[in-house]
């Protein structure tokens, strides 16, 4: 089994699209996917990259994917990397391949000197929670995640100053 963790290529962003489709259906969220290739074309390598991310592939078959972005602790005073997706297709599971992409994110992180590295999972994953507690992370109980969409963001961007 040949396992290889590469970053996207503008001719593979079909591919990820494919795979985040995948995942959203995973989380019952297939109907909150506004990405297209021409979004994430631009996101991974527009001028001002906003994200970065990755291919798993077993034996030369896409596998699955991890999405990164950089993010800023005040408290600690430098970027931290934040791990927006992973995602293995199911046939491909238990062969490392979430282990590797993880792992693969972390050396990013590694690289550009960051503070931390954080994600969220679902609450009803357990598997995932089970696997991530395994790599030593924990979880932030007393953190809520708040999230305004793109037409509240609108409508706060163009308040009055």
């Amino acid at each position: 089994m040949d396992i290889t963790v590469a970053p996207v290529t503008p001719a593979e962003v079909f591919k990820l699209l494919e795979l985040i489709r995948e995942l959203a259906r995973f989380e019952r969220l297939e109907n909150e996917v506004e990405a297209t290739t021409e979004l994430l074309h631009q996101a991974l390598f527009g001028p001002q990259p906003a994200a970065g991310a990755l291919l798993a592939r077993c034996d030369g078959e896409v596998a699955g994917y991890a999405i990164y972005f950089f993010t800023f602790s005040s408290f600690v005073g430098r970027a931290g990397i934040w791990l927006e997706d992973v995602y293995v297709r199911p046939q491909f599971r238990r062969r490392g391949l979430g282990r590797r992409l993880i792992d693969a994110v972390a050396r990013i992180g590694v690289e550009r000197g960051c503070g931390r590295f954080e994600w969220l999972a679902l609450n009803w994953n357990e598997g995932a929670l089970e696997f991530y507690r395994g790599l030593g992370a924990r979880a932030m109980n007393e953190w809520v995640l708040l999230r305004i969409g793109r037409d509240g963001l609108e409508r706060l961007g163009s308040a009055r100053k």
